[in-house]
Order: structure tokens, then sequence, then C-alpha cells
């Protein structure tokens, strides 16, 4: 498959906590890293706890 972001080959993929995009690991890498993905992530699972399993995340920084 080819990451949905970076468009590089990879046999190994996450979701991201961003958006819906599947991603390679170099990019989950740099996701974790940026300053938003904290809140990312809680509002993830505030979501899930809510029922809301198709949750579309806050949106793909623009610096990521």
């Amino acid at each position: 498959m080819r990451c949905q972001r970076c468009h590089n080959e990879t046999r190994v993929h996450t979701v991201s906590m961003f958006n819906t995009q599947e991603i390679c690991m170099d990019c989950a890498i740099k996701e974790k890293a940026h300053s938003e993905y904290e809140n990312a992530r809680k509002r993830e699972a505030e979501e899930v706890r809510k029922g809301n399993y198709n949750y579309e995340g806050i949106g793909k920084p623009v610096d990521l």
C-alpha cells in the first residue's frame, strides 16, 4: 500500500489521529511529535467513549 500522506510504499501502516488517512510509520512518528497530537488523541478517546466509532478527527494541521 501507499501512505495516504507521503505516498511512499509501506507494508506497515496506522490510521492518523488527526483524520482518517492511513499513514506509514514515518508519518505517524512525525504526527506524534506535533504540538496538537495530544489534543487530537484526547478528542478521539472522548468520541469513542460516546459511541462515535466513525469520528473523522480534528483535521490535519497545515504544518504537518
